[in-house]
């Protein structure tokens, strides 16, 4: 059976999961992402690069990392996830510029423990100083070897198209329009934004919206408001798309923030 419950607590989110037969969706996410496998084996494409995380392997994601993920085996998997606003991430380590982790996977028995901490802490609805504490351990695992700069690798005019998405989510995707401020086809854009973001423009654009979809329903609590603000149809619009990404509906997300589930 299917499991996805979500908490919150100092601003980070944590995620409880197992899943049999559900696949996720290519995507990514805007926060770091950091967390545990406790049974079973966690596939995910990621960049292009298969990974298998094994029992007690920690999974490490650095923001707009392009992955999907399943359970290799039909037992399923259970996993815990921690998705930290890169600001706040970076402040619990001292570093100033957004870094990349080394590793995508790594089997640290300290860093497994105490991001299981601070999971079960906003699983149980410890005060935001007990669960900031626990971020400020998590931090203290990494060292200089475990993170990097990140890579400046992007051509110009795939950072510009971000920026020309993100300032259009209420509105219908124009690749014509935007393939043409770059002097391309659309389909010579397409190749080159899915060449350096590992995803289409479409699939990045819909990832943005489901993104900012997200955080208007964390802020106002407010699921309709979402609906309209990031031009789904309806609200069965945004949940068949929501779950391919978060495993659960904006609904039910909600719920689970409410505590009503």
């Amino acid at each position: 059976m299917e499991r996805f419950e979500y908490k919150q607590a100092a601003g980070i989110t944590a995620l409880s999961a197992s899943i049999a037969d559900f696949t996720y969706k290519k995507h990514c996410h805007e926060e770091y992402a950091l967390g545990v496998t406790l049974r079973g084996v966690q596939q995910y494409d990621l960049e292009g690069s298969l990974q298998s995380s094994h029992r007690s392997g920690v999974m490490l994601f650095h923001p707009e990392q392009t992955h999907d993920g399943w359970s290799q085996e039909r037992s399923g998997i259970d996993y815990v996830m921690l998705y930290i606003h890169p600001d706040q991430f970076l402040e619990a380590l001292g570093k100033k510029e957004v870094l990349r982790f080394s590793d995508p996977i790594v089997y640290d028995a300290g860093l497994r423990r105490s991001i299981l901490d601070l999971s079960t802490a906003i699983a149980g609805g410890q005060s935001e100083d007990v669960c900031s504490e626990l971020l400020f351990r998590v931090a203290g695992h990494f060292s200089q070897d475990s993170l990097r700069p990140m890579d400046i690798k992007a051509p110009s005019f795939t950072r510009k198209a971000k920026e020309r998405i993100h300032e259009n989510l209420e509105h219908v995707l124009r690749l014509d329009e935007i393939s043409g401020e770059f002097g391309m086809s659309k389909y010579q854009f397409i190749r080159a934004f899915k060449a350096n973001t590992g995803l289409s423009p479409y699939q990045y654009f819909l990832n943005c919206r489901l993104e900012r979809a997200r955080q208007l329903i964390e802020k106002h609590r407010d699921i309709y408001l979402a609906v309209s603000s990031c031009g789904f149809v309806d609200l069965a619009h945004l949940n068949r798309h929501y779950k391919h990404v978060y495993g659960t509906t904006a609904f039910e997300y909600l719920s689970y923030l409410e505590g009503k589930i």
